[in-house]
């Protein structure tokens, strides 16, 4: 091994150590000073021996650079080394034709004064009647389970739609590319936006990011309340409100990666706060028969780990509680009464809004099913087989719900 030649990436400063990765890749390695001078050596074209030698003369310590780039290598950082390209392929961002420039308005601060105006403007309606906040009822805006359901779903998808172009439209303006996919969150099927590449980008920008979700939900109640201010109720701005609500709400289930996840996990200087405290919960379920995972942290990241484990541990438990007791029952509600509907038919209308029902309940299990194993999938064939997971360097995802 000889000339290593890297792919273009970027780098961020955190206390004594460094942040190095490519935008569009979503992985990320935290390395120190002397990792980030052997990259600068191995730029200036010295090979692997002399990068070697050079840092050894600089620092007085001898460091293992060809296990160093072949860290880099399965991270994806490596183009080449000595002549023989090394693969690596990048996701295919979401809307590759949507460019910085044409989203740069979004990290602007007169964007951001106009939203926050917009959800001011929410907030004093409601202080100044009240009566205008619809409450559960309205979504029962129809005598027919399936125009609800459909209803709900298609106006709770395009919130969703715009909350994750929020995040994707504010990550573009920074230079990152970003996917949009469906994902798994326990029992939920939720959208997920993974702009990794922020993690480079300064404070504000990142801040900016994760919060872009919540205030593009926020601003769409703000405008649905002052519509009903000045004009009366309507059922689709009643329904606009609380689905807003709703996706708010949720973003403080923070044992699920919501939003706030990501801003708690950022504020608190931690790189991968739901991996270390699942790991230090397997550490502790095991009777600590395997090395304790907080041992290689700073103490301000054990403090962080060990108080998100209590609220994983206590988050899921009651959300899959919910699940159980709720959810499950109001489901199987649903499929009794719709197949109850074609086995003793009532109607063409009856059994139209019965095959509906199921067809969306089936739908949308399909999709928490497809989702869940694009996710998980690989770990089950890899447990199946035998074969122990591949370990993997802290990587640092954006999603949002």
């Amino acid at each position: 091994m000889s000339a290593v030649r890297f792919h273009t990436f970027g780098t961020r400063r955190d206390g004594n150590e460094w942040i190095i990765g490519r935008l569009g890749s979503g992985q990320f390695m935290v390395i120190p000073r002397e990792g980030l001078r052997a990259i600068e050596l191995l730029q200036e074209g010295l090979s692997l021996r002399n990068a070697q030698e050079r840092l050894q003369a600089e620092t007085g310590r001898l460091l293992d650079v060809e296990s160093f780039v072949a860290e880099l290598a399965e991270s994806g950082l490596v183009a080449e080394i000595g002549g023989h390209p090394i693969e690596s392929l990048l996701p295919e961002p979401t809307f590759p034709r949507l460019r910085p420039h044409h989203v740069r308005w979004t990290l602007h601060p007169i964007t951001h004064v106009a939203v926050a105006v917009v959800i001011a403007a929410g907030l004093s309606a409601v202080l100044l009647r009240p009566s205008i906040l619809p409450d559960w009822r309205a979504m029962i805006w129809s005598e027919h389970g399936s125009l609800v359901i459909l209803g709900q779903t298609a106006l709770a998808w395009v919130v969703v739609l715009f909350h994750e172009l929020a995040h994707l439209a504010t990550a573009r303006a920074a230079g990152v590319p970003g996917t949009i996919s469906l994902s798994t969150r326990l029992q939920f099927l939720v959208a997920h936006t993974d702009v990794s590449g922020i993690w480079l980008a300064p404070l504000r920008v990142r801040v900016t990011v994760y919060l872009a979700g919540m205030a593009q939900d926020a601003a769409i109640c703000g405008a649905a309340l002052v519509l009903i201010f000045f004009h009366g109720p309507h059922p689709l701005l009643s329904v606009l409100v609380l689905t807003g609500f709703g996706c708010l709400v949720a973003q403080f289930l923070l044992f699920m990666r919501t939003d706030l996840y990501f801003l708690l996990q950022d504020l608190t200087g931690c790189r991968n706060l739901y991996g270390d405290s699942a790991a230090y919960l397997r550490y502790l379920i095991t009777m600590r028969k395997r090395p304790d995972p907080l041992a290689r942290l700073p103490g301000r990241e054990r403090v962080s780990v060990r108080g998100y484990a209590v609220l994983l541990v206590v988050g899921t438990g009651a959300c899959l509680a919910f699940a159980v007791m709720v959810t499950l029952p109001i489901a199987i509600s649903l499929v009794s009464r719709a197949v109850h509907t074609l086995v003793t038919g009532s109607g063409l209308v009856s059994f139209l809004d019965a095959t509906l029902v199921l067809g969306l309940v089936a739908a949308v299990e399909l999709m928490w099913v497809t989702a869940w194993w694009r996710r998980h999938g690989h770990r089950v064939r890899t447990f199946l087989s035998g074969r122990s997971h591949p370990a993997t360097h802290h990587r640092q995802s954006r999603a949002g719900a």
